[in-house]
């Protein structure tokens, strides 16, 4: 009986693979606790298919990505914060505030747990941070933080 694995297998193989089973195995075991499909023409179509849409649908998260990261390589970001009598900031820039301003000032959207920064951002000046966009991408924003 031929099987195509929908989960991984251990000691068979893993998603996605065509195996050659017995029987029962494949009948009582495989299929009855959901980890293959008989493979049958028809299942074998629509796995391929699938396996094309989410492809298609992978490249163009990943092109839309690549916009992102140009954007946001070309931006510099400014955000004003009260100084304190020493003329460092009240407190430090926190990643939320530097998401909340990319939304607010550009209308770009990412999570504040894609922010990287090296360490806390406590005075006024120039700083490099880091967005971890997915997919392997990272983007660098030039960050301006300006006292009033």
């Amino acid at each position: 009986m031929k099987v195509l694995l929908i989960k991984d297998v251990k000691d068979l193989g893993k998603k996605g693979e065509i195996k050659e089973v017995k029987d029962g195995y494949g009948q009582n075991f495989l299929i009855g606790k959901g980890f293959a499909l008989l493979a049958t023409n028809e299942v074998m179509r629509k796995y391929e298919s699938d396996q094309r849409k989410k492809a298609a649908a992978e490249a163009e998260e990943i092109a839309n990505l690549k916009s992102i990261e140009k954007k946001l390589g070309e931006l510099k970001l400014t955000v004003k914060r009260k100084l304190g009598a020493n003329g460092s900031l009240f407190g430090a820039v926190t990643k939320d505030e530097i998401a909340h301003e990319l939304k607010e000032q550009y209308s770009i959207d990412i999570d504040k747990k894609t922010v990287e920064l090296e360490q806390a951002i406590k005075t006024t000046g120039n700083f490099n941070v880091s967005i971890k966009l997915g997919h392997g991408i990272h983007a660098t924003l030039t960050l301006i933080i300006l006292g009033e």
